[in-house]
């Protein structure tokens, strides 16, 4: 495999088991990782990127976009009232395909050596890949390389968290990865945690015809969104047929029992196939951090919050400098999170400053309907005793929602004591892309008369910001 040999993009290139010095090296090929090589190179900076499993990460191969395919078929099956699951499963995998290939030729650009294998620290400034290779005749061969860099990123990315529940690690249980990969549609389908991938799981396997449960041990499902806005799309599922069991504790999986604790009292449901979605934990297993001296905890490696350095407690080699960008550093667990973070950290070793708003960053849920936020909730506002107030709008004034028979929906906007936007949370048809034009406007300080002011084509659903009360 061509990919393996290094030296391509290194200013001291070295037999390609030696590897050699580079001006930067990523772990981890996921949308931080891939983009901060993309723009490092273009930058003028010598790059190497190691990737131990398939080039795009979490996010590409068996999270964002496969669930994305998924989401629109779902759809799609809702208005057909007809699907085939199997090619379902065949679109969703050539999407995959198609966009990983493109991946893969953007890292055979110049200024970027692609190397496939398990990367881990051997001190602050070295990185050894070990890589299996297949030769056409003979054996698989194991290659061992090491490179060196002033200029660390750590990409790894997560992955499901497990939690200590007798039987979750069951036949009937599987987490995203594989239920992205079920040959057929289940029929009872039990759903343990209503973050963002359980719900957008519950929404598409509703349509798909599955007679969904989730169980929840929180008072409400998506704790991050408005309260308000988070209720309303829990109704909303619950009118298609999913069943909720909120604040309650599940106590044990029994092939395909679910036993939880709900109020005092042992409940429990039966289902053929259980995703676990019960959050997420970084992949920091076996990089080796403490060679470098770099500090993590459960949440995360420990970064400065503006450069995303890491903190370290070694001294021997103090000029290195090591990064942590997305997952891994359990900040914002969001795959544009991640790519804004590595072009920040591409800037800070070029000794540019950029202009990124890390503190504005938006977020979608893609169930039917969508929900989206940037900034802060209600209850988050009120708790804090700041000054703001609260505007609504409804899809059901809104003449194109009305035109394309989506109604269900509402806006709630907060600006500060000087009109200024500050927050916004929506339930509804292209949710996330009316947020995005309100965290557009954020990023410039925009207020609330200055909104009003911007034309918007009519009919067109963004008229619900311009018409909000």
């Amino acid at each position: 495999m061509n990919e393996m040999k290094s030296g391509a993009a290194c200013s001291d290139p070295q037999p390609p088991n030696l590897g050699g010095k580079c001006d930067l090296i990523i772990i981890g090929s996921g949308p931080g990782g891939y983009r901060a090589a993309e723009y490092a190179a273009k930058n003028g900076l010598q790059v190497v990127i190691v990737e131990s499993a398939f080039a795009g990460g979490t996010c590409l191969n068996c999270g964002c976009i496969p669930t994305k395919a998924f989401c629109h078929d779902a759809e799609l099956a809702e208005i057909r009232q007809s699907f085939d699951f199997q090619k379902v499963v065949e679109r969703k995998q050539q999407i995959v395909e198609q966009l990983r290939s493109g991946v893969e030729s953007l890292m055979q650009q110049p200024g970027i050596t692609f190397v496939h294998g398990h990367g881990h620290f051997l001190d602050a400034n070295t990185i050894e890949v070990v890589s299996t290779v297949f030769p056409e005749d003979g054996e698989p061969e194991t290659v061992v390389q090491q490179f060196k860099a002033d200029n660390i990123i750590i990409a790894t990315g997560s992955r499901t968290k497990i939690l200590p529940i007798p039987g979750i690690t069951g036949p009937k249980c599987v987490t995203s990865t594989e239920l992205l990969d079920i040959q057929e549609v289940p029929k009872r389908l039990c759903i343990i945690g209503a973050g963002v991938i359980g719900m957008e799981f519950a929404s598409v396997f509703a349509s798909f015809g599955s007679e969904v449960t989730v169980v929840e041990y929180l008072k409400e499902c998506l704790p991050a969104l408005d309260s308000d806005i988070a209720k309303r799309l829990r109704k909303q599922l619950e009118k298609r047929g999913v069943k909720f069991y909120l604040g309650a504790g599940v106590k044990q999986v029994d092939g395909g029992t679910v036993t939880f604790e709900r109020k005092g009292k042992e409940e429990s449901v039966e289902a053929d196939t259980i995703l676990v979605a019960t959050g997420r934990t970084p992949n920091v297993e076996n990089l080796n951090l403490d060679r470098a001296g770099i500090e993590s905890d459960r949440a995360g490696i420990k970064v400065n919050p503006d450069t995303f350095e890491v903190s370290t407690s070694n001294t021997q080699h103090p000029t290195p400098r090591i990064f942590a960008i997305g997952d891994v550093n359990g900040r914002q667990l969001l795959a544009h999170a991640a790519t804004m973070q590595g072009i920040r950290v591409v800037n800070t070793i070029l000794g540019r400053k950029d202009a990124i708003r890390l503190d504005i960053m938006p977020a979608a849920v893609f169930t039917n309907p969508e929900a989206a936020s940037v900034g802060p909730t209600e209850d988050q506002l009120k708790d804090e005793g700041r000054e703001f107030t609260c505007h609504k709008g409804y899809y059901r004034a809104n003449g194109k929602a009305l035109a394309i028979e989506a109604t269900e929906g509402i806006a709630k906007l907060f600006t500060d004591a000087d009109d200024r936007i500050i927050g916004c949370h929506i339930l509804g048809a292209h949710a996330a892309d009316l947020v995005q034009e309100v965290a557009a406007l954020m990023n410039r300080d925009t207020t609330l008369a200055q909104l009003r002011d911007i034309v918007h084509i009519h009919p067109t659903l963004s008229e619900i910001l311009q018409d909000i009360g």
